[in-house]
């Protein structure tokens, strides 16, 4: 059986080889506002760059597993409170610098400073030390265990460019990935190009990759089947999907993500700051009326921060029945009624169709409650600007994308404006726990208490859902990361 598999191997990497080169242009949603992720929050810098052009010391894989990437191999102490990384060598910068231990410090103790600008700096506030023990060693030092430093340092945040060169990663980012930045064409794509001095010499296999700012799912369509793009990289409609699968030109990849479709409700202003309010925005929503003719049976109902397929999710979107009726009752208590209706603004980022399209039927599930929801579609900018950097919105909607984030609840200042000690105190006993089984059960009552707080209303976990021309070969099955990952891609000859 093992000489079957090795001769499996050696006939799939043949094949490769003999389908080397070419240009893949790949259809995306949104144009990032910005392309350096430890300033600028969002999902489609990771789409873009993530192990593409930067990585950080390790990487998620396509099952979601934390795999080396800069680091050739790594140990931690009993304690948890020491870990060793063991860097590759002869690694280079895209603009010919060697990479060494002197670039992870850098990185990592401006990571950690609170006043460096960097995002997340909830990530590494237990890093007390980072050192270079010799060029390709380097050794962090935490003041107490954490449960998810592997898992940050796997994020997009983490990824790790040449010392000093800041100002430079926000328009032409520079990494160590296969493909290294081409050009930022404003309002139209991205451009990679093959690195040929990646470390590892067999990748990448395609020549050039373009990802193309295509915000209108209908646009892509017929992009794709004029043959102006070979790939929509995600978000494909429902509808789309199910033509598309009848296209003998054409597949569809179905799989999962981890993103939660979420309505944000600004929980620190009326009239969401009233638990009353939010509880009974929770039975005005028929979830599996949205699965079935909004998505058309695609993707999961959740109740909570968390999707189904990461560890130690729990379902919690029973906790609120559909019970427009328990919706009226909860409002009357909080002063609202027919003389005085609940009335909001319901902000709706324009390039997302899933999340879009699951407001506008949200909209109209909430009048049977007697609420008013004013519609309003913003520009992508001024979503991230007014709504998430700046927390002036009523309610929203968006896809988080990022895995295991549950953690952003800690932050009062995150734009849902959440402030719990209790959910707090549980979260910082979920990071400092050695024991994988209590960890587990502490996730789990981090996910009831959002729930029971009624902080946000959890829709569904959303599909991975992407269209190939067929002779695209070696796309992610699943989205376990947000990530148009394209360094295993080839195109079949």
């Amino acid at each position: 059986m093992r000489k079957l598999w090795l001769a499996a191997l050696v006939l799939m990497g043949l094949a490769v080889a003999q389908n080397r080169g070419g240009s893949l242009t790949v259809a995306i949603l949104a144009e990032p506002p910005a392309l350096d992720p430890t300033t600028t929050a969002s999902a489609e810098i990771a789409r873009i760059l993530y192990d593409n052009v930067l990585q950080g010391l390790v990487k998620l894989n396509a099952k979601g597993e934390i795999v080396p990437a800069l680091a050739e191999s790594w140990r931690a102490s009993a304690s948890g409170l020491t870990y060793t990384f063991s860097l590759r060598k002869n690694v280079k910068f895209h603009d010919g610098s060697s990479f060494t231990a002197e670039d992870v410090v850098f990185k990592f103790n401006r990571a950690k400073d609170p006043k460096s600008g960097h995002r997340h700096p909830e990530y590494y506030r237990d890093i007390t030390t980072v050192s270079a023990r010799d060029p390709y060693t380097v050794v962090f030092t935490l003041k107490q265990p954490n449960q998810d430093f592997l898992f940050n340092l796997a994020a997009i945040e983490s990824t790790i460019g040449p010392k000093g060169r800041l100002d430079q990663q926000k328009t032409q980012p520079i990494g160590t990935g296969p493909f290294k930045f081409a050009a930022w064409d404003r309002g139209v794509g991205v451009r990679l190009e093959r690195f040929d001095g990646y470390y590892d010499p067999r990748l990448p296999y395609l020549d050039k990759v373009t990802f193309r700012f295509l915000p209108d799912p209908n646009a892509q369509i017929a992009a794709l089947k004029a043959g102006d793009i070979d790939a929509i990289g995600y978000g494909v409609t429902p509808e789309n999907a199910l033509a598309l699968q009848k296209d003998a030109n054409f597949k569809v990849v179905q799989g999962t993500s981890t993103a939660e479709i979420t309505v944000g409700m600004n929980n620190s202003k009326p009239p969401f700051n009233d638990i009353r309010v939010r509880k009974a925005m929770q039975y005005a929503v028929n979830r599996d009326e949205l699965l079935q003719s909004v998505m058309l049976g695609f993707g999961t109902k959740i109740g909570s921060h968390r999707s189904p397929a990461e560890t130690c999710y729990e379902d919690q979107s029973g906790m609120y029945k559909y019970d427009p009726e328990q919706a009226k009752k909860l409002l009357a208590e909080a002063g609202y009624g027919p003389g005085n209706p609940l009335k909001f603004t319901f902000s709706l980022a324009a390039p997302y169709p899933y999340e879009k399209r699951i407001g506008e039927a949200m909209a109209a599930q909430f009048e049977r409650a007697g609420i008013q929801a004013k519609l309003e579609v913003v520009e992508w900018s001024t979503w991230i600007n007014r709504i998430f950097l700046g927390g002036d919105y009523q309610m929203t909607i968006i896809g988080h994308s990022e895995p295991n984030d549950i953690g952003v609840y800690t932050n009062p200042k995150y734009y849902f404006k959440y402030n719990s000690p209790e959910f707090n105190k549980l979260f910082t006993q979920y990071l400092r726990t050695n024991d994988p089984k209590k960890a587990c059960e502490t996730m789990k009552q981090l996910q009831r208490k959002l729930a029971e707080d009624a902080v946000n209303i959890w829709v569904l976990n959303g599909p991975f859902i992407a269209a190939l021309k067929k002779n695209v070969m070696g796309w992610w099955p699943n989205q376990p990361t947000p990530s148009m990952n394209v360094t295993e891609v080839y195109l079949a000859k």
